[in-house]
């Protein structure tokens, strides 16, 4: 499960936007992609929706299954 974000992570953050200067800049860069990876990104198993979308939609209309939330835990 891990390999699912630390290869994306490292492809996408830290080799195409390195070399890196300083260690704070790696943090500050590394909190700026896990927010965006956690709420902004399109998930497949959300039916190509972010995060914020499927959850708004929830909260919107709890009776509705067109949109329902992502589970949590372990399937």
């Amino acid at each position: 499960m891990a390999e699912a974000v630390n290869n994306p992570y490292d492809t996408e953050l830290i080799r195409r936007r390195g070399p890196w200067q300083t260690i704070e800049k790696v943090e500050l860069a590394t909190l700026e992609w896990v927010w965006w990876w956690n709420n902004s990104r399109l998930h497949s198993k959300l039916d190509m929706h972010t995060p914020i979308e499927v959850e708004d939609a929830y909260y919107a209309d709890p009776g509705s299954a067109q949109l329902a939330p992502a589970r949590q835990g372990p399937r």
